[in-house]
């Protein structure tokens, strides 16, 4: 992770944290850990208010966000946040990541309903932003022309935000008055309302480790990826074909 945020052109990197859990990230990050800073979120109140946790750490400047559980394989020669970086950039506007997704995984993720950029293949303009969305719920307003029939753009773990998304979180952590939970795409639907706010499907695609077999899943993509992929396919049939005792 460390790699793909460094490759994408980011010095400075902020893990944001439950209290009392930075000498477990030490030890597993080791000599890497000397280049992350750690913000402690108090309390588990959602990952909008873990994002806004880190609002001291990003200020006044535009920062990428990846979500901690998500191992993501480039298609392409450039990393997937370098990729998104370069959007951003080129665009002067908030971007996220997102992947044609088939509706029977709408439950594990965020998802975007919009129009095509002109002359800007797989970029689009955010119009509607719902939280695991039924597939009613999507049909009815998560369409996107041109995707196959059932899928829809979810979210891919990755973002580059501007200073207004951090704004919005904490209006929005305001009106929870630590209560309930925050959730980032409450904020992320009124940030399409306030300015310019761009998907992006990148060359990739994004494993969640969280899911079942989602690490195993990870695994096998990351090493079909290398150049062990002949070695691994020829293991695997041959597991394949192993009867089950």
């Amino acid at each position: 992770m460390l790699d793909e945020i460094h490759d994408a052109g980011i010095d400075e990197v902020a893990v944001v944290i439950s209290p009392g859990d930075r000498p477990a990230f030490e030890e597993g990050l080791g000599a890497a850990g000397s280049r992350v800073n750690y913000v402690e979120q108090a309390e588990p109140l959602g990952f909008g208010h873990a994002v806004w946790s880190a609002r001291e750490f990003t200020g006044s400047d535009p920062f990428l966000l990846l979500v901690s559980d998500h191992l993501y394989v480039s298609g392409a020669e450039k990393g997937c946040a370098r990729q998104l970086v370069e959007i951003a950039e080129s665009e002067d506007c908030a971007v996220s990541a997102v992947q044609s997704t088939h509706e029977s995984s709408l439950p594990n993720y965020g998802a975007v309903g919009g129009r095509l950029v002109s002359g800007r293949r797989g970029l689009y303009e955010i119009a509607e932003v719902m939280e695991k969305p039924s597939p009613t719920q999507a049909e009815q307003s998560l369409l996107v022309p041109g995707l196959r029939a059932g899928h829809y753009l979810c979210y891919f773990g990755m973002h580059v935000l501007t200073p207004q998304l951090m704004s919005l979180l904490g209006e929005r952590v305001t009106e929870a008055g630590g209560t309930g939970g925050v959730h980032l795409s409450g904020a992320l639907a009124k940030l399409a309302d306030r300015e310019r706010y761009l998907a992006a499907e990148i060359d990739g695609r994004r494993y969640d480790i969280g899911q079942k077999y989602g690490l195993l899943t990870a695994q096998l993509a990351i090493a079909l990826d290398g150049d062990d992929r002949d070695e691994l396919l020829v293991n695997l049939v041959e597991l394949l074909a192993t009867e089950r005792k």
